[in-house]
This record gives C-alpha cells, structure tokens and sequence, in this order.
C-alpha cells in the first residue's frame, strides 16, 4: 500500500530521545515520503541485525465467510502474538517469520464479537480458533506479507453440542486470494505496520451430519484480518 505525501524530501526516520536504550530498540517499517508510480516498489528501511522479534495485533471490521453464505461481521480486536524473524539468505529484502502459537490469541466468534446478516450470534453458540501454525514471509520493501496460517475451528453450543473441529489451513496474504467460489484482495504493509490479510481454504467434512449439511461441507471459506504486524531487534 503506498502513502502519498506532498514531500520529496528523502524519508526521515524517526529520532529516539537522547537516553534511549540502545540494547532494544522498536523498529518501525518506514517508508519514503514520495508517491511512487504504478507498479513502483515502496521503499523501505530493512532492519539491522539478521534476527529480531515479531509481534503480531489482530484489529476490527474483519471478515469470515463460508460456502455461499453471506460474510460474518468479525471484531478481532484483542488478539495478540509473538514470534522470531530472520533474514532470509538469498534474497536481502524477505524476512522469514516464525509465531510462537502457544502466545498466538485470535478472539473466538460469540455474540460479542461476531454478527450474521446485522445480528449478533446466538447467545450460546461459539467459535473458537486454535492455531495451529502461523509462519510465512514479510518484504518490508514492498509491504508484501504471506504467512502460512493453520487453525481448528471449534464450534459449540452451550454444554449442549460441540462439533468436530473444523480444520483451515490457508495462506493469510495482502495481496489477492482466490478460490473457486471465494475470493478476496488484502493490503499490503503501511508505515505503522498496518495490513489486512486475506485467505481463502478448502474445508473437507468433519463426518457430523448436522454441520455437514448446514456448511454444505466440502467447500471454501475466507478470511479477512486487519492485523499490525511490527519488528523489533532482538535483545
């Protein structure tokens, strides 16, 4: 995603206060103060040391979706995650990314948190995502994020009814994912590490008549995230 600004000053970087530990020290991913043409490679400041810390935000207005039934209005807001990067050996401008799952949170869908067609969910019932992995690349030269996501949704209904875990497994890219009935476009990286991240997966049945039949299973599903995803230099 490109910012324009007016300037065609070269980028300034931001100044930390005189002080200011040095042993850690936040990187943010800042970009030139220039509207680049079309097809123009944002440019960007790599970080210095060869590994650093990941931190991952997960934000409102996100999207989940499956089979040919309208989007879920999701509030994602709250999630958190951690992980380690690396350059990576061939290519100076790709980091490789590597989140911890055991601190990965991804807020469940309830009724607080998720409405279908302008309506919050029933009361009882609940999503819960539990990841399973979630690794992939970020080019902070060009914004592009791909990282490989998989989780078990786990869908319940009071102490009533708890289903099979419904298994995703997808790329989570700002660029453009699309299936055979499911598509969607993300956006890559601003200067504050601001993105939405998009997937669509395949979803193979889970062999319970009841959700089978309801999801129409197999099919696609898809996910939009906004998330902010920042780097840091490793102690």
């Amino acid at each position: 995603m490109a910012c324009k600004l007016n300037s065609l000053e070269p980028p300034i970087l931001c100044r930390l206060p005189a002080g200011t530990p040095s042993v850690f020290r936040a990187k943010t991913i800042a970009f030139s103060s220039y509207a680049p043409n079309k097809g123009d490679a944002v440019s960007t400041r790599l970080p210095k040391a060869d590994t650093f810390s990941v931190s991952f935000k997960t934000l409102g207005a996100c999207k989940l979706g499956i089979s040919r039934y309208p989007d879920f209005e999701y509030n994602a807001g709250g999630g958190t995650g951690t992980g380690t990067g690396s350059k990576v050996a061939d290519d100076a401008d790709e980091l490789s990314v590597d989140f911890d799952v055991e601190t990965l949170y991804i807020p469940p869908l309830t009724s607080s948190t998720t409405k279908f067609l302008g309506l919050p969910l029933p009361p009882f019932l609940k999503i819960d995502i539990v990841p399973q992995l979630f690794q992939g690349k970020i080019n902070p030269e060009s914004g592009k994020v791909d990282l490989e996501f998989l989780a078990k949704f786990c869908f319940s209904v009071g102490s009533v009814y708890k289903a099979p875990p419904l298994v995703v497994k997808t790329v989570l890219t700002s660029d453009e994912s699309k299936g055979k009935i499911r598509g969607g476009r993300g956006e890559r990286l601003d200067e504050e590490g601001n993105c939405k991240l998009v997937g669509v997966a395949f979803v193979e049945p889970i062999d319970d008549f009841f959700m089978d039949s309801f999801l129409s299973l197999p099919t696609e599903c898809l996910a939009e995230l906004n998330a902010v995803i920042t780097l840091s230099d490793s102690c």
